[in-house]
């Protein structure tokens, strides 16, 4: 038999296993954690796979209302306002997310630090405001994430002085991806995109293509990218000086801030990290606009699953030791 036949009895063979009825379901939704949240999925069933995105967004409710800094009756914002008090019990959730942001600090050198909350949370990017110089020297002292107190034992958390907030901004967002994705997984499902914003993660595969996600240019309007990236199995997590900011007297100031300066960090306009999970994604993409791109890339390229691609300042493109150029592939010529 020949290859061609043979293929032609493989396409048969693979179109008899796919269901007549079985599509692809899609729905994208905002006002979560303010941002856009987009979930495709592979289903026989088209209601049981509308009840499951009912499901996942449900859960990404749930943690925007835990962990927004935005919503006065959070549990986040509870810590904030008591846990410079003494310790405070916190549920099971949360402590295990703090845990794992500390250990995103102690990875990144500092660079990733929920602290920075202390200062700024004297920013203020759609009205444009920033502190002022003494504001900030009068805030960065809270900055530092060892300011952070966990006690296992007794499931608390405590700030070490007065004036630390925190922000999860930077990793519930990635964390509220992975969680949809066990959502799905628990139903059933094998094949599915779920992305919040700028975090995305997937599973399976799209019948033995990979799923194609751009990586935005980050001076060029939305849709516009500077790569697509074939992934299976994969999280994805770009972090950009474009997301919220304003410009004001030549500078950008935007909401990755620098915890050792408490200005916005300014060392790369994006920064993209590929790996298994879109909380570890989510944490360690703003580690270049803190670190730069040159020693980010040693931080990256000691974690042995993940990958990265960093747009300079200059415009120019640097990936990862383990990203191959022609992982990443130029979007076509127009």
């Amino acid at each position: 038999m020949s290859l061609k036949v043979l293929m032609g009895y493989v396409s048969v063979a693979v179109l008899a296993a796919i269901p007549a009825h079985a599509e692809w379901v899609s729905r994208v939704t905002d006002g979560i954690m303010g941002t856009r949240i987009t979930v495709e999925l592979w289903s026989e069933d088209r209601p049981k796979a509308e009840a499951a995105i009912d499901a996942l967004l449900d859960e990404m409710r749930h943690i925007d209302e835990s962990m927004s800094t935005y919503k006065p009756t959070s549990e986040v914002s509870l810590v904030n306002a008591k846990a410079a008090d003494g310790p405070l019990h916190i549920s099971k959730e949360l402590f295990d997310l703090l845990v794992k942001a500390k250990e995103y600090s102690v990875i990144t050198d500092g660079a990733f630090d929920i602290t920075y909350a202390s200062v700024g949370y004297l920013y203020n990017f759609p009205k444009h405001v920033r502190p002022d110089e003494a504001q900030i020297a009068k805030a960065l002292p809270a900055v530092d994430y060892r300011h952070v107190i966990l006690d296992a034992k007794s499931q608390t958390v405590q700030f070490s002085q007065k004036g630390v907030r925190i922000d999860l901004g930077g990793i519930a967002k990635g964390y509220s991806v992975d969680c949809g994705i066990e959502v799905l997984k628990a139903r059933g499902f094998t094949r599915a995109y779920v992305s919040a914003g700028g975090d995305s993660r997937i599973i399976g595969d799209r019948f033995g293509k990979p799923w194609m996600v751009g990586i935005r240019d980050p001076r060029k309007g939305e849709g516009e990218v500077i790569a697509s990236i074939p992934l299976v199995d994969a999280a994805i997590s770009t972090s950009g000086d474009y997301e919220r900011f304003f410009d004001e007297g030549g500078v950008r100031y935007h909401h990755i801030i620098d915890p050792h300066t408490g200005h916005s960090a300014s060392k790369v306009r994006s920064a993209t990290v590929i790996g298994p999970y879109a909380t570890r994604t989510d944490g360690l993409s703003k580690t270049a606009f803190v670190l730069g791109p040159e020693k980010a890339m040693e931080i990256y390229n000691r974690i042995d699953d993940i990958d990265a691609i960093i747009v300079k300042l200059d415009g120019t493109v640097i990936y990862s030791k383990g990203m191959q150029r022609g992982k990443a592939t130029p979007p076509p010529p127009k």
